[in-house]
């Protein structure tokens, strides 16, 4: 069997789509990615619609998106694969570092944001915690994120103390049954939740929240994934 560069034996390897218009950095990448056996690249794609339709076809766990992509660009690329049911995650891998294009992506349904200057085990790190459910920012997005977060100002609304407890074990990367499983409630229950934070907080989605929340220290976010 299989050994993952983490240790322990692969189970299910994660297969990924790579969005990238630069073929050389297409395959750089796709080399980073092959030195762990637990990662399997299923396609490439070098534009937006391609993306698309190779997450459609191969249908794989996680698509890394760049947003600088010909044709339809990658904000547009993540609005579509996320609307595809049961469909790939999208995780960006960028050059651009500014807060607007984060807030973008985050927006639009990434599960998280790496600069292309990261090391290759924080692209390995990054793609696994990704798939586990967590959200994955590098230390530069994280402080965007930040300085954005401070300049909104707060919110007069409070999140209740379970509304609280449904964000922290959403940001841990539990899914709405899990998490009414964990609090003895119906998943109706945990959605109503979800709906009350989203409107005080004035986001439209789990990542969002749990980004306001995490950066104003109401919540932890897990201690993995790329380096700070």
């Amino acid at each position: 069997m299989l050994e993952s560069a983490h240790g322990g034996p692969v189970k299910d390897r994660i297969r990924l789509v790579l969005a990238e218009d630069h073929a050389l950095v297409r395959e750089g990448t796709r080399e980073i990615l092959e030195r762990d056996p637990m990662l399997r690249v299923l396609g490439e794609a070098d534009d937006g619609p391609t993306a698309i339709a190779l997450a459609e076809e191969l249908r794989p766990d996680i698509v890394l998106v760049d947003l600088d992509l010909p044709i339809l660009n990658g904000i547009e690329v993540i609005k579509r694969i996320r609307s595809i049911p049961d469909g790939p995650l999208a995780l960006v891998l960028s050059a651009y570092d500014d807060e607007d294009y984060v807030m973008a992506a985050l927006s639009a349904g990434a599960t998280g944001y790496l600069l292309k200057t990261a090391h290759a085990e924080d692209l390995i790190s990054a793609i696994h915690a990704a798939a586990r459910g967590e959200t994955v920012l590098q230390g530069s997005v994280g402080r965007a994120l930040v300085t954005r977060a401070r300049g909104t100002g707060e919110r007069h609304e409070v999140l209740t103390g379970r509304e609280l407890e449904v964000l922290r074990l959403a940001a841990q990367g539990e899914r709405t049954k899990q998490i009414a499983a964990r609090l003895s409630v119906s998943t109706r229950t945990v959605e109503a939740h979800l709906t009350a934070i989203f409107n005080k907080l004035g986001v439209s989605s789990r990542t969002e929240a749990i980004m306001y929340a995490a950066t104003r220290g109401w919540i932890d976010l897990p201690r993995r994934g790329p380096r700070q």
